[in-house]
Order: structure tokens, then sequence, then C-alpha cells
């Protein structure tokens, strides 16, 4: 029997116009809603990123926040 889809938490999220546009363009290909989507993608993290790549892009996203957000 498959889980029962029950949305359990709530919270204020901050993101990037970019990451915000790539979210919704993902949900509605998908035919998810924006919240449906991030569940998914949290649901299946390991399996949706690249691991070799995931620690750079990291580090490269953490160096250029503070110049982003002015």
């Amino acid at each position: 029997m498959p889980k029962r889809f029950r949305l359990t938490r709530r919270f204020p999220v901050a993101m990037t116009e970019d990451g915000y546009r790539k979210l919704k363009s993902f949900a509605a290909d998908a035919g998810l809603d924006e919240g449906e989507a991030l569940s998914f993608l949290f649901e299946n993290f390991d399996a949706v990123t690249d691991t070799d790549q995931l620690g750079q892009r990291l580090r490269t996203f953490n160096s250029e926040l503070e110049a982003r957000k002015r």
C-alpha cells in the first residue's frame, strides 16, 4: 500500500529568484505544485543530486552568497 501524502510541516522559505523560477518550472513539468515538488526533491535527495559535484557547487554558492544578498 502506498504511503499517504500528508503535508505535516509548513515553514517560511527564502529562495533566490533563479531558484524559484526553476522550482516553478520543475513543478509545472511534473504536474505538481511547488510544495509537492519540494517534498519530492527532498524525499529523493540522494537520487536527484550528483554527489560528486554537490560539495563543489555548495562551496561556490556559499562563497557568492553575501554578494548576492546586496
